[in-house]
């Protein structure tokens, strides 16, 4: 069973995948069922991977890493921060070399904010 706004990983290609409309099926790549990304929200590593929501003039900004910044290397970087705001849905994508934030142009009552690691995964905040 899938439900709306899961994100999904590939064990073998890499693919990753959010789903849209959820339903009783299975989301399979690679003739293999794909893997469910649990969104964390602590981090005990040296790299911070927490999102944090700021409210900046006309809208927010998420950072990746309240005291400390996270990387944004060739090989350990964010890919991407999406914000949830009041039932929508919106995503900056990055590179490596970026900085690890995005603005928005939003405002709400409900705001989360979620990001991907290519390295440490799905974290939420």
């Amino acid at each position: 069973m899938t439900k709306r706004l899961e994100i999904y990983k590939c064990q073998v290609c890499g693919i990753v995948v959010e789903v849209l409309d959820g339903g009783a099926g299975e989301v399979v790549c690679c003739g293999q069922p794909m893997q469910l990304m649990d969104a964390k929200a602590e981090d005990s590593t040296k790299e911070k991977h927490v999102p944090y929501i700021e409210k900046a003039e006309g809208g927010i900004t998420v950072r990746v890493g309240q005291n400390e910044a996270h990387p944004m290397l060739d090989k350990h970087w964010i890919q991407w921060i999406e914000v949830l705001v009041d039932g929508k849905a919106y995503r900056q994508f990055l590179n490596p070399g970026d900085k690890p934030e995005a603005f928005f142009p939003v405002t709400g009552e409900t705001i989360t904010a979620r990001e991907l690691c290519n390295v440490h995964g799905l974290w939420k905040g």
